[in-house]
């Protein structure tokens, strides 16, 4: 197995500099996501988190999914429900096909076997068989490694990471190469390696890596230092 890579010179000051902010809720339309979570029985979901508006809008939070993550276990109805409240999350208001591809999920006779058999995976430490493992109508990268991050319960060494375009974007700018941290251009393997020189970069500057990934994907590649007071905290 590879060696960590070096810490880039670049994100020790980007630390620094935003360490006080958190994570904020995601606000969602629970009504946009009725009609297609109804047919398949996990609307119940739209319940999650907390009411964010007069207008009906609701708020949820990556300490939401956790909750919900420790309430349902291994119950395969419930990983459904964490399935579509991940989604919910992943989405926000700004992902407007985010409804459409949760329906075509849910309409994936494979799902319930790729959700019980990649948490399984997830919870022993098999990220890169998880990763291969996932493979399901309308869900890509940057949302089954969102399912990963949440179904995580932390039973492995090094709790799974989200890695999506954003985190990608910001892990470019700071001159982070995954297949020459992997080794290799196999993507399920470099996801490991993005997974593995995380952790070990928020060992080295004293951050959770959960928080880490969430500074990269609210960069979002603007890794230059930030002139005057820092903006509100973006959510995921």
């Amino acid at each position: 197995m590879n060696l960590p890579t070096a810490l880039p010179e670049r994100l020790c000051p980007l630390v620094d500099e935003h360490r006080e902010r958190r994570q904020e809720p995601v606000r969602f339309r629970p009504e946009i996501w009725r009609a297609r979570l109804e047919p398949h029985g996990v609307a119940g979901v739209l319940e999650i988190g907390r009411a964010g508006s007069p207008t009906g809008e609701r708020l949820i939070s990556r300490e939401d999914l956790a909750r919900l993550r420790d309430e349902v276990g291994a119950d395969p109805d419930g990983l459904r429900g964490l399935f579509a409240a991940v989604m919910i999350w992943g989405s926000g208001t700004t992902n407007g096909r985010g409804p459409r591809y949760t329906k075509a999920a849910l309409e994936d006779r494979q799902l319930l076997s790729v959700l019980v058999g990649t948490r399984a995976k997830v919870c022993a430490g098999d990220l890169e068989g998880a990763y291969r493992g996932f493979r399901v109508n309308g869900v890509g990268r940057s949302f089954f490694t969102k399912w990963f991050a949440v179904v995580d319960d932390g039973s492995a060494a090094e709790r799974a990471l989200i890695l999506d375009d954003r985190v990608f974007r910001t892990l470019n700018a700071l001159g982070w190469v995954s297949w020459r941290a992997a080794g290799t251009r196999n993507r399920a393997a470099r996801y490991v390696a993005y997974v593995r020189d995380m952790h070990s970069w928020a060992k080295e500057l004293d951050v959770a890596p959960a928080w880490l990934e969430w500074l990269m994907f609210d960069l979002s590649g603007n890794v230059r230092p930030q002139e005057g007071p820092p903006t509100a905290a973006a959510g995921k």
